[in-house]
């Protein structure tokens, strides 16, 4: 399916590995970069620096799910090298390469644009996003058992926000015995909770209905959690932060305060990276094949 495409791996965790395999077994040349530090280096893949010479040649370029930073800093769990992707590597690429990253940040998509190179960001996929929230939801419950002396079958579980994972989270909350109220925005998601069976209430009553929880999980990433909020629940409570960093919680205060608050953004990656690269990889392959697609009907 991906014969002769030359395959651009540039940093990541655990999660690549299983796109790696995947890219391997369809037959593409697979060229890593950062690395080097494989305890187990995979078979039909070739081991490489960051060059202009060696993205010249791709014909896709995966990065990490997080991307770069604002300065262009690539993160690799399996290197201790400095990898930086300049605006040189970016122009380096050919004019039909595709960029696939789970998240860009302005850096990587203004590289981008300046050089008419396709981006492609997985984690703005609805499908994706889905997929995903299996692994968070798991990862947010693991969380939750260690973190508290009690059982969640029976407590007060409040859930902010309704999006791919939060939908996931309350119903599975629901489906293990928790009493579980869903803080929304929209009338929509408002209906979507009563239909659901659960309790529902407008995150501008959030002081009111947050009194009495056990546990709070959120996944609203904006300080929805502020001082004026958190004076108002248990000390005892235990808040799982679920939203991107740096939160939705107001962790200064929680600190002085006394109060349990984790920031637990990226669980796939933590608590299932094989599931979660086998997810990117199926998700990928599907756009290279829609793609190849429309190369073979021009």
């Amino acid at each position: 399916m991906l014969n002769e495409k030359q395959v651009v791996f540039l940093g990541g965790d655990a999660r690549q590995l299983e796109v790696i395999k995947s890219f391997i077994q369809l037959g593409a040349h697979v060229t890593l970069i950062g690395f080097d530090n494989l305890q187990t280096p995979f078979s039909g893949a070739s081991q490489k620096d960051l060059t202009v010479e060696v993205l010249a040649k791709a014909d896709i370029l995966i990065l990490p799910i997080v991307g770069t930073d604002e300065k262009g800093l690539i993160n690799s769990v399996f290197t201790s090298k400095t990898l930086l992707l300049l605006d040189e590597h970016i122009s380096s690429l050919p004019n039909h390469c595709i960029v696939f990253a789970g998240i860009a940040r302005s850096y990587l998509k203004e590289l981008c644009l300046r050089h008419d190179v396709a981006l492609m960001e997985l984690m703005e996929r609805d499908d994706v996003a889905i997929y995903n929230s299996i692994p968070t939801v798991e990862g947010a419950l693991m969380m939750a058992i260690q973190n508290t002396d009690f059982t969640i079958h029976g407590s007060v579980c409040a859930v902010l926000g309704l999006g791919r994972v939060g939908l996931s989270l309350a119903r599975t909350l629901d489906a293990i015995g928790a009493n579980v109220t869903v803080g929304v925005r929209s009338s929509a998601d408002y209906a979507r909770v009563f239909e659901m069976g659960l309790t529902p209430f407008y995150t501008e009553a959030l002081k009111e209905h947050l009194q009495h929880a056990n546990l709070i999980f959120n996944t609203i990433p904006t300080k929805i959690l502020d001082a004026s909020v958190l004076a108002q629940v248990p000390q005892d409570v235990v808040i799982i932060d679920l939203a991107s960093k740096p939160g939705g919680v107001d962790y200064t205060y929680t600190e002085k305060r006394g109060m349990k608050a984790i920031l637990a953004p990226s669980l796939p990656g933590i608590v299932a990276p094989k599931t979660a690269g086998k997810i990117l990889a199926r998700i990928i392959t599907q756009l290279m094949t829609e793609e190849l697609a429309k190369e073979g009907n021009m």
